[in-house]
């Protein structure tokens, strides 16, 4: 259970125990245009554009 008692206030942490000033990124906190930047998914993603280009082409000329 939560403890929400206020008995003593509680001293900051000493100096050397301090956390680094700034930790490295995480794989995770990359972003987006990481993500993009990857091979397989630039390779999934024009094939999906390339059919999606065919089916509007054969709707607007063949049909």
């Amino acid at each position: 259970m939560l403890d929400t008692s206020q008995d003593e206030p509680q001293a900051p942490a000493p100096a050397a125990e301090a956390p680094p000033a700034r930790a490295p990124l995480a794989p995770e906190g990359r972003g987006c245009l990481f993500a993009l930047s990857q091979p397989p998914l630039m390779i999934f993603l024009g094939v999906i554009g390339t059919l999606l280009l065919l089916a509007a082409v054969h709707d607007l000329y063949l049909l």
